[in-house]
């Protein structure tokens, strides 16, 4: 007589859990947008108050629904006064666009030479850039002002370009050597059995590699110099006049003419808006670049 063997029952898998909720994940989203929401507030304010009268402006509380005019862009391009915004806005543009120019000439062969060919106590050297950056603008305010007007300097706009070339040139160092760390040592030894000499590798093998490193460094640079009052309030007078101090020109003892400030605060930050999304996916590539290792 045979007796058969029963196969012993099968049992379901145990049924797969529910994630759980990501609380942390979701309290910093939460966090981030209301962050993000207050630094636009302002400048959507500043756009809505740009289309209304002085008038409706100035009014207290605010008129949130006040008729929109375009007066404040009509003040600001010197409909009443005939003041004219463009010879500023050139010189800042000129300014910034020659000083970020002069920056990465300088920058990227200094940053080459602390990252891919270290120099010795190369750590010495990029704390003495970064020294530089410690010292109040104000405290060398004067001295920067006396030596510019020993050499015939003032209202110069070939003095903002220096001035602004060496005030961004240690943050662009910094900067491009974070990135250029990140190039592959076996690339530039295969250019150099190539044949390429330093200009060569610069130009044709490292900047493309580094491209929105660049991008990024430049966008900071022309920003820091496009934004720069200062300086330029104390050593321009009318030839080389930047777009703040000509901003600044619309707070008179007569008052604050509101809306006129807050459309030419507009009309100044134009050109950063336009740069920062032309270049923003580099931009956003420059910036990791040399995050992760």
């Amino acid at each position: 007589m045979t007796t058969t063997l029963e196969a012993p029952p099968r049992t379901a898998p145990p049924a797969a859990s529910a994630p759980r909720p990501n609380r942390t994940g979701t309290l910093l989203s939460v966090l981030a947008w209301l962050v993000g929401i207050l630094f636009i507030i302002p400048v959507l304010w500043m756009l809505l108050t740009s289309f209304h009268s002085e008038a409706d402006a100035a009014t207290n509380p605010p008129s949130l629904f006040a008729p929109l005019t375009l007066e404040g862009y009509a003040n600001f391009f010197g409909a009443q006064t005939g003041a004219s915004p463009w010879p500023p806005l050139l010189n800042s543009l000129t300014a910034s666009v020659l000083s970020t120019a002069l920056v990465l000439l300088l920058s990227i062969p200094a940053a080459y030479a602390l990252s891919i060919r270290p120099v010795r106590k190369w750590t010495d050297v990029l704390f003495f850039f970064l020294s530089t950056k410690m010292l109040p603008v104000v405290a060398g305010l004067l001295p920067v002002y006396l030596i510019a007007q020993g050499i015939g300097m003032l209202d110069n706009i070939w003095l903002l370009i220096i001035l602004y070339t060496s005030m961004n040139l240690p943050i662009a160092v910094w900067m491009m050597r974070s990135f250029l760390a990140e190039v592959p040592v076996e690339v530039l030894e295969a250019a150099s059995i190539d044949g390429c000499n330093l200009t060569r590798t610069l130009r044709t093998v490292v900047a493309p590699m580094v491209l929105p490193g660049i991008a990024a460094t430049s966008l900071i640079c022309f920003i820091f110099s496009w934004n720069e009052l200062l300086f330029a309030r104390v050593l321009t007078a009318t030839v080389a006049q930047t777009a703040p101090v000509f901003l600044t020109g619309f707070v008179t003892s007569q008052g604050l003419f509101l809306a006129t400030v807050c459309a030419a605060s507009v009309v100044v930050s134009l050109p950063v808006l336009i740069a920062g999304f032309a270049a923003q996916d580099k931009l956003v590539q420059g910036l990791s670049l040399g995050a992760i290792k």
